[in-house]
């Protein structure tokens, strides 16, 4: 039978539009007909989240998600996706107050990274998923070399992230500078590029990138789908 996924969303709205549609077509392309996936939806104040972030009151962030997790896990969801990256920093709290497992980012992420061959990739993402190791450390346990960029483009890239794509901006100039910092990373041995913040693909793909693209939104996504229907491709709950 299909598990029931439960997403964690509104980190921004815009990339959990993403997953929705991801995971939707991904089920639909693997069963045909008219099928779609069971998803059962917590949609948090991204405010109060950002909040918690700027204030580093990291403790307070777990709480409000894992609440989210617990109602998701009263209503029916058979494991928990949480659509964005920087908050898989509290997913061992999270997981303290459910009984049902979490797929994390970076293990999909690292298996998609495996199968495609890189042994080293750029990531990047906000300031907290570049700086800290809550995801880099799953990535570097499984044999993956991560670079990220200096302290003044991580600024850059952080900047964009929340004062742009987190409200739906788009813009060429903001592409153009993240353009200019893969390519720096492809010249210090990146072999591909992880777009490790749920927004940035909405920046960034193949067709602009001076590395083979990473997306950890459509990766995630793709992994829950497949998860959901019963195809387990090296998936890490």
């Amino acid at each position: 039978m299909m598990k029931t996924i439960g997403l964690i969303g509104g980190m921004s709205w815009e990339s959990t539009v993403t997953y929705y549609r991801i995971i939707n077509e991904t089920v639909g392309r693997e069963l045909g007909g008219l099928h779609s996936a069971k998803i059962l939806m917590y949609s948090v104040d991204f405010a109060e989240i950002e909040e918690c972030q700027s204030n580093g009151d990291w403790a307070k962030s777990a709480e409000i998600l894992g609440t989210a997790a617990l109602n998701l896990q009263k209503a029916g969801a058979d494991f928990i996706v949480i659509c964005t990256n920087t908050m898989h920093k509290v997913v061992p709290e999270i997981s303290e107050r459910i009984d049902i497992p979490i797929m994390h980012i970076a293990d999909a992420t690292a298996d998609a990274l495996i199968s495609a061959g890189v042994k080293t990739a750029a990531l990047l993402g906000t300031k907290y998923t570049m700086r800290q190791d809550f995801c880099k450390d799953r990535l570097t346990a499984r044999g993956i070399k991560i670079l990220t960029p200096d302290d003044s483009d991580v600024e850059i890239v952080n900047n964009v992230i929340y004062d742009e794509l987190c409200r739906g901006v788009i813009s060429q100039s903001s592409r153009d500078e993240y353009i200019r910092i893969i390519d720096g990373l492809k010249q210090r041995g990146a072999e591909g590029v992880i777009l490790g913040c749920t927004e940035i693909g909405l920046l960034i793909n193949e067709n602009c990138s001076p590395l083979p693209v990473f997306d950890t939104t459509l990766i995630h996504a793709e992994k829950a789908a497949l998860y959901s229907v019963g195809i387990q491709r090296g998936c890490n709950e």
